[in-house]
């Protein structure tokens, strides 16, 4: 006689999250899940008390993986928040699903979009530490004005109207640095 599988949560959480990365949060159903898990939908339950439960988890295993993607993006340049701009443009690229459900749906479980950015490193706070040494009088205010341009610019992936290189990113996002900041590169 055969052994009959053990659900684990992992597994469970692992399923999800693969789902939400393909097809959209919007798609992580408890029969969805069970079905790809390949088990009923009783051993979910059986370890999540509900479907909020899941996609509580879910979200956390979705901005850990922000944070794991951003701390291996290549860094290319030392003006202020450009890295932090291309990995999050990048990410909107790549992983649009989980940018969705982070970024783009109001979906914060407890977490505001700027917690989810910061992250537990201080990418944030990082970048505007690194404004105030290179002279910008007001880096609080300047990471507001890029992070709307770089949120936009992201946004605009999930759409398809934005289509520049990494290199023309690059160079608009320092751009904006230097207009925004008042700092120009000699």
């Amino acid at each position: 006689m055969a052994r009959k599988e053990i659900i684990t949560i992992d597994k469970i959480l692992d399923t999800a999250f693969a789902m939400t990365r393909e097809e959209g949060f919007a798609n992580v159903t408890a029969r969805k899940v069970a079905a790809r898990a390949g088990c009923s939908t009783q051993p979910i339950f059986r370890i999540y008390k509900n479907m909020e439960e899941l996609w509580n988890a879910v979200f956390l295993k979705a901005a850990d993986f922000f944070q794991d993607y951003y701390n291996v993006y290549p860094r290319m340049g030392k003006t202020p928040f450009t890295n932090l701009g291309m990995a999050y443009i990048a990410f909107a690229r790549r992983e649009r699903h989980l940018f969705e459900l982070l970024f783009a749906s109001g979906a914060g479980r407890g977490k505001s979009m700027y917690e989810l950015l910061n992250g537990d490193g201080g990418n944030v706070v990082y970048e505007v530490n690194l404004a105030r040494v290179a002279g910008c009088a007001d880096p609080g205010g300047l990471f507001m004005r890029m992070w709307i341009f770089i949120h936009g610019a992201a946004c605009m992936t999930l759409t398809g109207d934005y289509d520049l290189t990494d290199a023309e990113t690059r160079e608009l996002l320092e751009r904006s640095y230097e207009d925004f900041s008042g700092i120009h590169k000699g």
